[in-house]
Protein backbone atom coordinates (compact mmCIF):
# COMPACT_ATOMS: atom_id res chain seq x y z
CA UNK A 1 0.00 0.00 0.00
CA UNK A 2 1.59 3.40 -1.21
CA UNK A 3 2.01 6.17 1.39
CA UNK A 4 0.16 9.28 0.57
CA UNK A 5 2.14 12.78 1.42
CA UNK A 6 0.19 15.30 3.16
CA UNK A 7 2.75 18.03 1.98
CA UNK A 8 1.52 20.44 -0.71
CA UNK A 9 3.57 21.18 -3.69
CA UNK A 10 4.51 24.65 -2.58
CA UNK A 11 5.68 22.99 1.11
CA UNK A 12 7.84 20.59 -1.04
CA UNK A 13 9.49 23.18 -3.01
CA UNK A 14 10.08 25.25 -0.18
CA UNK A 15 13.78 25.15 0.19
CA UNK A 16 14.22 25.30 -3.86
CA UNK A 17 12.26 28.70 -3.24
CA UNK A 18 13.95 29.90 -0.50
CA UNK A 19 16.88 30.36 -1.83
CA UNK A 20 15.96 32.57 -4.81
CA UNK A 21 13.71 34.84 -2.09
CA UNK A 22 16.96 35.11 0.08
CA UNK A 23 19.07 36.00 -2.76
CA UNK A 24 16.80 38.83 -3.77
CA UNK A 25 16.87 39.85 -0.35
CA UNK A 26 20.89 40.23 -0.17
CA UNK A 27 20.76 41.95 -3.19
CA UNK A 28 19.01 44.85 -2.05
CA UNK A 29 20.20 44.68 1.21
CA UNK A 30 23.51 45.05 -0.92
CA UNK A 31 21.86 48.08 -2.89
CA UNK A 32 21.18 49.95 -0.43
CA UNK A 33 24.29 50.00 1.23
CA UNK A 34 26.04 50.75 -1.71
CA UNK A 35 23.61 53.52 -2.52
CA UNK A 36 24.03 54.98 0.94
CA UNK A 37 27.65 54.71 0.57
CA UNK A 38 27.29 56.90 -2.29
CA UNK A 39 25.28 59.38 -0.99
CA UNK A 40 27.61 59.98 2.18
CA UNK A 41 30.49 60.76 -0.75
CA UNK A 42 28.48 62.59 -2.21
CA UNK A 43 27.15 64.57 0.39
CA UNK A 44 30.95 65.28 1.49
CA UNK A 45 31.65 66.34 -1.60
CA UNK A 46 28.97 68.85 -1.19
CA UNK A 47 30.35 70.20 2.42
CA UNK A 48 33.37 70.60 0.31
CA UNK A 49 32.32 72.68 -2.25
CA UNK A 50 30.44 74.65 -0.02
CA UNK A 51 33.07 75.01 2.38
CA UNK A 52 33.01 78.83 2.15
CA UNK A 53 29.75 79.38 3.61
CA UNK A 54 29.23 76.06 5.60
CA UNK A 55 32.87 77.31 7.74
CA UNK A 56 31.62 79.34 10.43
CA UNK A 57 35.14 81.06 10.54
CA UNK A 58 38.28 81.88 8.12
CA UNK A 59 40.06 78.03 8.94
CA UNK A 60 43.24 80.23 8.67
CA UNK A 61 42.68 82.87 11.04
CA UNK A 62 44.46 82.84 14.31
CA UNK A 63 43.37 84.63 17.98
CA UNK A 64 45.57 84.15 21.07
CA UNK A 65 43.12 84.85 23.20
CA UNK A 66 40.96 82.01 22.05
CA UNK A 67 43.44 79.47 21.53
CA UNK A 68 43.11 75.45 23.23
CA UNK A 69 39.27 76.66 23.83
CA UNK A 70 37.28 73.71 24.30
CA UNK A 71 34.54 73.00 22.39
CA UNK A 72 32.09 75.38 23.09
CA UNK A 73 29.11 77.85 22.00
CA UNK A 74 30.78 80.59 23.41
CA UNK A 75 35.14 80.78 23.48
CA UNK A 76 36.55 84.00 25.65
CA UNK A 77 36.79 86.05 21.86
CA UNK A 78 32.81 86.33 21.97
CA UNK A 79 32.71 83.60 18.95
CA UNK A 80 31.44 80.62 18.90
CA UNK A 81 33.67 77.19 18.28
CA UNK A 82 31.55 74.19 18.37
CA UNK A 83 34.37 71.77 18.21
CA UNK A 84 36.84 74.18 20.11
CA UNK A 85 40.22 75.76 18.99
CA UNK A 86 44.10 74.96 17.96
CA UNK A 87 47.07 75.87 19.65
CA UNK A 88 46.92 78.79 17.40
CA UNK A 89 43.17 80.03 18.16
CA UNK A 90 42.23 78.70 14.80
CA UNK A 91 38.34 76.92 14.80
CA UNK A 92 38.66 73.65 14.40
CA UNK A 93 35.33 72.78 12.65
CA UNK A 94 36.02 75.54 10.11
CA UNK A 95 39.32 73.57 9.54
CA UNK A 96 37.63 70.35 9.57
CA UNK A 97 35.28 71.40 6.55
CA UNK A 98 38.29 72.85 4.64
CA UNK A 99 40.09 69.95 4.91
CA UNK A 100 38.03 67.90 3.55
CA UNK A 101 38.52 69.57 -0.01
CA UNK A 102 42.20 68.75 0.77
CA UNK A 103 41.22 65.43 1.16
CA UNK A 104 38.45 64.93 -1.92
CA UNK A 105 40.51 66.98 -4.60
CA UNK A 106 44.07 65.18 -4.09
CA UNK A 107 42.20 61.41 -3.80
CA UNK A 108 40.00 61.96 -6.85
CA UNK A 109 42.72 63.81 -8.65
CA UNK A 110 45.30 60.43 -7.61
CA UNK A 111 42.31 58.10 -8.58
CA UNK A 112 42.03 59.62 -12.03
CA UNK A 113 45.81 59.65 -12.71
CA UNK A 114 46.24 55.66 -11.39
CA UNK A 115 43.48 55.04 -12.90
CA UNK A 116 44.61 56.07 -16.40
CA UNK A 117 48.20 54.40 -16.13
CA UNK A 118 46.85 51.31 -14.23
CA UNK A 119 44.19 50.91 -16.83
CA UNK A 120 46.01 51.57 -19.60
CA UNK A 121 48.87 49.03 -19.01
CA UNK A 122 47.36 46.45 -18.03
CA UNK A 123 44.58 46.46 -20.80
CA UNK A 124 47.87 46.54 -23.25
CA UNK A 125 49.74 43.71 -21.29
CA UNK A 126 46.49 41.64 -21.23
CA UNK A 127 46.26 41.84 -25.10
CA UNK A 128 49.53 42.38 -26.71
CA UNK A 129 51.19 39.92 -24.28
CA UNK A 130 54.57 38.38 -24.95
CA UNK A 131 57.16 41.34 -23.64
CA UNK A 132 55.22 44.18 -22.79
CA UNK A 133 53.32 42.01 -20.74
CA UNK A 134 56.35 40.76 -19.07
CA UNK A 135 57.87 44.00 -18.74
CA UNK A 136 54.71 45.97 -17.61
CA UNK A 137 54.32 43.14 -14.62
CA UNK A 138 58.15 43.37 -13.72
CA UNK A 139 57.64 46.96 -13.05
CA UNK A 140 54.68 46.25 -11.09
CA UNK A 141 55.90 43.86 -8.95
CA UNK A 142 59.01 46.11 -8.73
CA UNK A 143 56.87 48.54 -7.05
CA UNK A 144 55.07 46.36 -4.85
CA UNK A 145 58.42 45.06 -3.30
CA UNK A 146 59.50 48.62 -2.97
CA UNK A 147 58.52 50.36 0.17
CA UNK A 148 56.48 53.38 -1.11
CA UNK A 149 57.12 56.04 2.14
CA UNK A 150 60.26 55.67 1.28
CA UNK A 151 59.74 56.23 -2.71
CA UNK A 152 57.27 59.28 -1.59
CA UNK A 153 59.82 61.14 0.69
CA UNK A 154 62.83 60.83 -2.12
CA UNK A 155 60.05 61.86 -4.80
CA UNK A 156 58.72 64.83 -2.60
CA UNK A 157 62.56 65.84 -1.21
CA UNK A 158 63.22 66.31 -4.69
CA UNK A 159 60.02 68.08 -6.25
CA UNK A 160 59.50 69.44 -3.11
CA UNK A 161 56.50 69.23 -1.69
CA UNK A 162 53.27 70.66 -3.49
CA UNK A 163 49.66 69.57 -4.31
CA UNK A 164 50.52 68.06 -7.94
CA UNK A 165 53.27 66.50 -6.78
CA UNK A 166 51.19 64.82 -4.38
CA UNK A 167 48.69 64.17 -6.39
CA UNK A 168 51.26 62.48 -8.72
CA UNK A 169 52.72 60.21 -5.75
CA UNK A 170 49.67 59.06 -4.58
CA UNK A 171 48.39 58.24 -8.24
CA UNK A 172 51.44 56.41 -9.22
CA UNK A 173 51.43 54.70 -6.32
CA UNK A 174 47.86 52.82 -6.81
CA UNK A 175 48.29 52.23 -10.56
CA UNK A 176 49.51 48.47 -10.08
CA UNK A 177 46.11 47.64 -8.98
CA UNK A 178 44.32 48.53 -11.70
CA UNK A 179 47.29 47.18 -14.31
CA UNK A 180 47.07 43.49 -12.47
CA UNK A 181 43.68 42.97 -12.11
CA UNK A 182 42.32 43.94 -15.44
CA UNK A 183 45.22 42.22 -17.17
CA UNK A 184 43.51 39.37 -15.79
CA UNK A 185 40.57 40.03 -17.35
CA UNK A 186 41.61 41.01 -20.91
CA UNK A 187 43.64 37.74 -21.05
CA UNK A 188 40.57 35.71 -20.56
CA UNK A 189 39.02 38.19 -22.80
CA UNK A 190 41.12 37.78 -25.64
CA UNK A 191 40.79 34.15 -25.66
CA UNK A 192 37.21 34.49 -26.13
CA UNK A 193 34.89 33.88 -29.80
CA UNK A 194 33.84 37.31 -30.48
CA UNK A 195 37.67 38.58 -30.34
CA UNK A 196 38.36 36.58 -32.80
CA UNK A 197 35.51 36.93 -35.05
CA UNK A 198 36.28 40.97 -35.15
CA UNK A 199 39.98 40.17 -35.91
CA UNK A 200 38.65 37.74 -38.89
CA UNK A 201 36.69 40.39 -39.91
CA UNK A 202 39.16 43.43 -40.16
CA UNK A 203 38.13 44.62 -37.10
CA UNK A 204 41.49 46.64 -35.46
CA UNK A 205 43.13 46.32 -32.16
CA UNK A 206 42.00 49.69 -31.04
CA UNK A 207 38.21 49.03 -31.90
CA UNK A 208 38.38 45.47 -30.57
CA UNK A 209 39.61 47.81 -27.17
CA UNK A 210 37.60 50.51 -27.16
CA UNK A 211 34.38 48.78 -28.73
CA UNK A 212 34.64 45.50 -26.86
CA UNK A 213 37.20 44.95 -24.08
CA UNK A 214 36.74 48.42 -22.15
CA UNK A 215 32.89 47.75 -21.37
CA UNK A 216 33.29 44.77 -20.24
CA UNK A 217 36.05 45.54 -17.39
CA UNK A 218 34.17 49.14 -17.01
CA UNK A 219 32.45 47.34 -13.71
CA UNK A 220 35.84 46.02 -12.40
CA UNK A 221 37.40 49.93 -13.01
CA UNK A 222 34.84 51.30 -10.87
CA UNK A 223 34.94 49.30 -7.97
CA UNK A 224 38.92 49.18 -7.98
CA UNK A 225 38.83 53.48 -8.66
CA UNK A 226 36.23 53.59 -5.36
CA UNK A 227 38.38 51.17 -3.11
CA UNK A 228 41.55 53.20 -4.12
CA UNK A 229 39.81 56.47 -3.55
CA UNK A 230 39.62 55.44 0.39
CA UNK A 231 43.26 54.34 0.00
CA UNK A 232 44.13 57.62 -1.52
CA UNK A 233 42.35 59.71 0.79
CA UNK A 234 44.39 57.69 4.12
CA UNK A 235 47.34 58.14 1.96
CA UNK A 236 47.45 62.27 1.72
CA UNK A 237 46.56 62.59 5.42
CA UNK A 238 49.29 60.18 6.06
CA UNK A 239 51.95 62.23 4.11
CA UNK A 240 50.23 65.04 5.65
CA UNK A 241 51.12 64.39 9.02
CA UNK A 242 54.78 63.39 8.40
CA UNK A 243 55.10 66.90 6.70
CA UNK A 244 55.25 65.51 3.24
CA UNK A 245 51.80 66.44 2.13
CA UNK A 246 49.77 69.93 1.87
CA UNK A 247 52.10 72.08 3.78
CA UNK A 248 50.36 74.52 6.43
CA UNK A 249 48.37 76.94 6.94
CA UNK A 250 46.27 74.98 4.53
CA UNK A 251 44.25 72.76 6.48
CA UNK A 252 43.98 68.50 6.31
CA UNK A 253 42.74 66.09 7.94
CA UNK A 254 46.65 64.46 8.55
CA UNK A 255 48.34 68.16 9.21
CA UNK A 256 45.69 68.07 11.67
CA UNK A 257 46.10 65.74 13.67
CA UNK A 258 50.28 66.14 13.37
CA UNK A 259 49.42 69.36 15.14
CA UNK A 260 47.41 68.13 17.59
CA UNK A 261 49.44 65.14 18.87
CA UNK A 262 51.63 67.52 21.54
CA UNK A 263 48.50 68.58 23.11
CA UNK A 264 46.64 64.93 23.55
CA UNK A 265 46.41 66.03 27.48
CA UNK A 266 45.08 69.06 27.46
CA UNK A 267 43.27 69.93 23.73
CA UNK A 268 42.05 66.17 23.16
CA UNK A 269 39.61 67.69 20.58
CA UNK A 270 42.57 69.12 18.16
CA UNK A 271 43.20 65.43 16.65
CA UNK A 272 40.72 63.85 17.86
CA UNK A 273 37.52 65.28 15.45
CA UNK A 274 39.56 65.23 12.38
CA UNK A 275 41.01 61.91 13.09
CA UNK A 276 37.04 60.72 14.06
CA UNK A 277 36.23 62.61 10.27
CA UNK A 278 38.88 60.57 8.35
CA UNK A 279 38.22 57.27 9.81
CA UNK A 280 34.40 57.50 9.06
CA UNK A 281 35.60 58.59 5.31
CA UNK A 282 37.81 56.23 4.91
CA UNK A 283 35.74 53.30 6.29
CA UNK A 284 32.61 54.38 4.35
CA UNK A 285 34.14 54.64 1.16
CA UNK A 286 35.95 51.48 1.45
CA UNK A 287 32.76 49.53 2.31
CA UNK A 288 30.88 51.00 -0.72
CA UNK A 289 33.71 49.43 -2.62
CA UNK A 290 33.07 46.01 -1.16
CA UNK A 291 29.60 46.85 -1.82
CA UNK A 292 29.89 47.66 -5.73
CA UNK A 293 31.59 45.05 -6.13
CA UNK A 294 29.08 42.60 -4.48
CA UNK A 295 26.95 43.96 -6.37
CA UNK A 296 28.63 43.72 -10.08
CA UNK A 297 30.48 40.39 -9.65
CA UNK A 298 27.79 37.79 -11.02
CA UNK A 299 30.20 35.48 -9.22
CA UNK A 300 30.26 36.71 -5.91
CA UNK A 301 25.90 37.16 -6.33
CA UNK A 302 25.42 33.53 -6.72
CA UNK A 303 23.44 34.00 -10.31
Amino acid sequence: MKSVSLRSPAAEAGPAGAAPAAAGTVRRRTTRLALTGAAFVLFLGAVAAAAPWLAPHDPTRQSLRARLAAPTLEAADGRTHVLGTDHLGRDVLSRVIYGSRVSLVVGLAAVVVGGLVGASLGILAGFRGGRSDTVIMTVADAQLAFPFILLAIGIIAVLGPSFPTLIVVIGLSGWVSYARVLRAQVLVLRAREFVDAIHALGGSAARVILRHILPNVLSSLVVIATLELARAIVLEATLSFLGLGVQPPTPSWGGMVHEGREYLDTAWWISTFPGIVLMLTSIVVSRTGDWLRDLLDPTLRGE
